[in-house]
């Protein structure tokens, strides 16, 4: 019998974009991680985890993984071999470039063509909690930046948290990862509260 063993990384939050959305940034900001970071799309390779602590007893592990394409689901760019990642993360940061270099690129277009590979992949990708975090805010006027952020977010009928941040300049980044923490941290205490009530043999309710 022949068996083939395929590698899945174990990550709290995932990072999903399109090249050049500026995760590799992100992670390099809010952690020790230094994935390489480049003007050019496919800067990332193969996957990098970062470790964000926000105290004692406080952390978590983010993934930067390698840009999505459209296409993905059946293999292009990078493919599987970046969706299979992120099966086993809790949260996924769904990054943008608010203010793409190109005036063709639509960013509502990006996070559509997203949403559709993700639906193709299957495996409740689509389905898992998914925040929308808007980069590069640093690149805009005070009224580009509202302008562009609202009509997003309106335009995509948004209904879970939204955060405007600049990777390169820290902008919004601690207030995200707190928020990612928070979340997290909810979670786990669910969990733990789950996990003690199935020891106990008494039946355990969402609302406690």
């Amino acid at each position: 019998r022949w068996l083939q063993l395929e590698l899945v990384l174990l990550a709290d939050v995932g990072l999903l974009g399109f090249p050049n959305a500026g995760k590799s940034s992100l992670v390099r900001r809010v952690s020790a991680a230094r994935p390489r970071v480049a003007d050019y799309p496919f800067t990332t390779l193969y996957p990098t985890l970062g470790v964000v602590s926000l105290g004692q007893d406080r952390s978590f592990v983010l993934a930067d993984l390698p840009g999505l394409i459209e296409g993905a689901a059946e293999g292009a760019g990078l493919g599987v071999r970046f969706l299979k990642h992120l099966s086993r993360t809790d949260l996924l940061l769904h990054l943008v470039d608010i203010a793409p270099l190109d005036e063709a690129v639509d960013p509502l277009d990006q996070v559509r063509q997203i949403e559709r590979e993700l639906k193709r992949f299957g495996g409740g990708l689509l389905r898992k909690d998914r925040w929308l975090v808007l980069n590069k805010v640093d690149l805009l006027t005070k009224k580009q930046r509202e302008k562009r952020c609202s009509r997003l977010v309106e335009k995509l009928r948004w209904r879970h948290p939204v955060f405007e941040v600049s990777a390169i300049t820290g902008e919004g980044t601690a207030e995200l990862m707190a928020a990612v923490m928070r979340r997290l941290e909810k979670r786990r205490s669910a969990q733990a509260a789950k996990k003690q009530l199935a020891e106990s043999g008494e039946p355990w309710h969402p609302l406690g």
